[in-house]
């Protein structure tokens, strides 16, 4: 019986989540290996495992992916930089939430994409017109969510921290950002998820290696079973990422799981 809102229990949580797995891999392997599409247009498990086994025994993959994930990394790092204080600033003070909002709301609807011949223009094609890819597809979408979770925190607690006898400043450190900071965490990771995303983007210019580099290579060779293993490893990277983060929120921010 499935119930609205009911917790489901840490085992059969992983139980569930393992057997959409095997069922995605199972229909997988029935489309490919029952010939119902031709392999040219989608590679079988078994030749994508292999297309995945070439690529680090005789293409040095480990660099890819070593590259792909500096560069994601490295644009997140400066979009959380800038993105976090500036969205706790915007959340805490209205009038600067006032004089950033409508740009910052115009700007999260450009596609990181169009920026592309402008950034090869401004900082060639090296790794800044890559990281700032990742920086533009990131940037916005974090100060306003950051934004919101500091503006919505409980008013109770700041009426009670005033009546304490709590300043200004004193508000924002000892009441805004412990309340607002699991939240802040939480969205940090899912912009992290997004950064992902903007990664065969940012690899389109002029990259010499990468995970993107590598599937848009094998697109021009009709190699599906790279492109699968490039796709699956770049979820398996965002997975790993994503439960790491989960953890050290949990860590850092107990009073969250209550």
């Amino acid at each position: 019986m499935l119930t609205p809102l009911k917790p489901v229990g840490g085992g059969a949580r992983a139980v569930l989540g393992v057997g959409f797995f095997l069922l995605f891999f199972a229909l997988w392997a029935a489309v490919t290996f029952g010939g119902l599409v031709q392999k040219q247009f989608l590679a079988d498990p078994v030749s994508a495992l292999d297309a995945g086994v070439d690529l680090f025994a005789n293409f040095s993959f480990h660099i890819d992916v070593g590259l792909t994930v500096w560069r994601v990394l490295g644009g997140f790092a400066i979009a959380a930089a800038i993105g976090v204080p500036l969205g706790i600033l915007m959340g805490a003070y209205k009038p600067i939430e006032g004089f950033f909002e409508p740009f910052i709301s115009f700007a999260r609807y450009l596609p990181a994409s169009a920026f592309i011949p402008l950034l090869i223009l401004w900082a060639g094609i090296g790794e800044s017109s890559k990281l700032a890819v990742i920086f533009i597809g990131a940037f916005f979408q974090l100060v306003l969510m950051v934004a919101v979770i500091v503006g919505t925190t409980r008013r109770d607690l700041v009426e009670a921290a005033y009546t304490l006898g709590a300043s200004h400043r004193g508000i924002v450190r000892r009441v805004l950002l412990p309340a607002s900071a699991p939240q802040i965490a939480e969205a940090l990771r899912l912009v992290l998820g997004w950064a992902w995303t903007y990664i065969i983007v940012a690899e389109f210019i002029g990259a010499e290696r990468g995970i993107g580099k590598m599937i848009i290579d094998s697109q021009a060779l009709l190699n599906t079973g790279q492109i699968i293993f490039g796709i699956v490893v770049i979820g398996i990277i965002g997975l790993v990422s994503d439960y790491l983060f989960k953890v050290v929120n949990q860590r850092l921010f107990p009073w969250s799981l209550a």
